[in-house]
């Protein structure tokens, strides 16, 4: 293990997704196993091949000042009411601005934004567009409206790598930490996308599940039954801090990340490799100074696509081995794209401070060729002292974290 002047530690916790507008109801959903996806009811739905979504619990209008919410797109909205959340459990760091970063990812960015406003362009015309909409739309939008929240003037970025943004997002938190760049840094993902137009994009490339007439059994992770995610939204975002940085002012310590590893596959813009995803594991195991024996727990990408889920099990079979207690917990939120790598890491960080994994839902018939030790029926208990969780991106993006205790 590294001295304890290179760790890093996790010291606040923020979400708002289809099992809660905060952490505390979201981890309470996930343990219970409640299902936060259902029909979309919508009249713009009523013709897709697709009509079920992970929506968000709580209505970030709930949340935010109505006048500031109305100049941001909802994928920013939600990023700054986790933050917000992150920040206060943390304690609000009394922290050097030029010392603080934030780094939050996303997958489609503003993406509402765009589509809306083009809508109003093609209807109405020039003078109807929102004088908002480019900084609704772009990507680094949901970073720097945190930033600016908080006064981070560290640096603000945004890994944009499909369904790893979220946990490329945190790797790069982790980086800027140890290579001596920030003290703390505000690092998570966001995504609100739902639309038709991915909705129908994804049932044509057959990726989404279609099973509209039971929403809450759609996403099946390792079920030989499986047919594909199910799109979600939410935010999550997690305060990292230099571990002396954290000591000097007694802060609450929820785990440590211990690594990261960062791959490509370099293979094929929507079809997984292996080998990147081997990589992915043992470059954190290696950065973690850990052992593929060690980890107990890995918190598996698992949307519940056919080749893909197959694709990760062998990866993990192989990198770490078949003794891992591993968990799916999408079969439960959906599929939040540039937030799956950062809701992962909450069930990873949770599960580790807590002594509990939640169970993969809607597992009815394994996978044969899945040789794991799925967690299943209820929660399972025990300490546990290091966890990995994988996050995999179209265009052959690899990210995996590995968490052990705070001390």
């Amino acid at each position: 293990m590294r001295a304890d002047t290179d760790n890093v530690v996790v010291t606040g916790l923020g979400a708002t997704t289809p099992l809660g507008g905060d952490t505390a109801s979201t981890w309470a959903g996930m343990l219970a196993g409640r299902s936060g996806i259902s029909a979309i009811e919508e009249e713009w739905a009523a013709g897709l091949p697709v009509r079920i979504a992970g929506r968000l619990k709580v209505e970030p209008s709930e949340v935010l000042d109505r006048v500031q919410a109305r100049r941001m797109d909802r994928c920013e909205q939600i990023a700054l009411v986790a933050a917000r959340e992150a920040w206060a459990d943390a304690g609000t760091p009394g922290v050097d601005p030029e010392r603080l970063a934030v780094v939050i990812g996303t997958g489609t960015g503003g993406a509402l934004s765009l589509l809306g406003q083009d809508d109003v362009l093609e209807a109405s015309g020039v003078r109807r567009v929102s004088p908002h909409t480019i900084p609704m739309l772009m990507a680094n939008g949901p970073a720097a409206w945190v930033s600016i929240d908080l006064g981070a003037r560290g640096g603000a970025h945004t890994p944009v790598s499909a369904c790893a943004s979220g946990a490329e997002a945190i790797a790069m938190g982790l980086d800027l930490i140890r290579l001596g760049r920030a003290d703390v840094v505000v690092a998570g993902g966001t995504e609100a996308c739902i639309h038709p137009l991915p909705l129908a994009g994804f049932a044509q490339a057959k990726a989404h599940s279609t099973r509209n007439d039971a929403p809450q059994r759609a996403s099946r992770p390792f079920d030989a039954d499986r047919d594909g995610f199910v799109i979600g939204e939410g935010a999550v975002v997690i305060v990292l801090e230099r571990a002396e940085f954290a000591a000097a002012r007694a802060a609450r310590r929820h785990a440590t990340l211990a690594g990261a590893g960062v791959t490509s596959d370099a293979h094929h813009i929507t079809a997984a490799h292996p080998d990147g995803q081997i990589r992915a594991m043992r470059l954190a195991l290696a950065a973690a100074g850990l052992p593929p024996r060690a980890i107990e727990h890995v918190h598996a990408h698992a949307t519940s696509t056919p080749k893909g889920d197959l694709v990760e099990a062998q990866s993990i079979t192989e990198a770490i081995g078949a003794h891992p207690a591993v968990t799916a917990t999408k079969s439960m939120t959906g599929h939040l794209f540039g937030a799956a790598g950062a809701i992962g890491a909450l069930a990873a960080i949770l599960a580790v401070r807590d002594g509990v994994i939640p169970a993969t839902q809607n597992l009815d018939s394994l996978d044969p060729a899945v040789k794991l030790d799925i967690v299943t029926g209820g929660p399972r208990h025990g300490g546990l002292t290091a966890a990995l969780t994988n996050s995999f991106g179209f265009g052959g993006h690899n990210a995996s974290l590995v968490f052990t205790p705070g001390g």
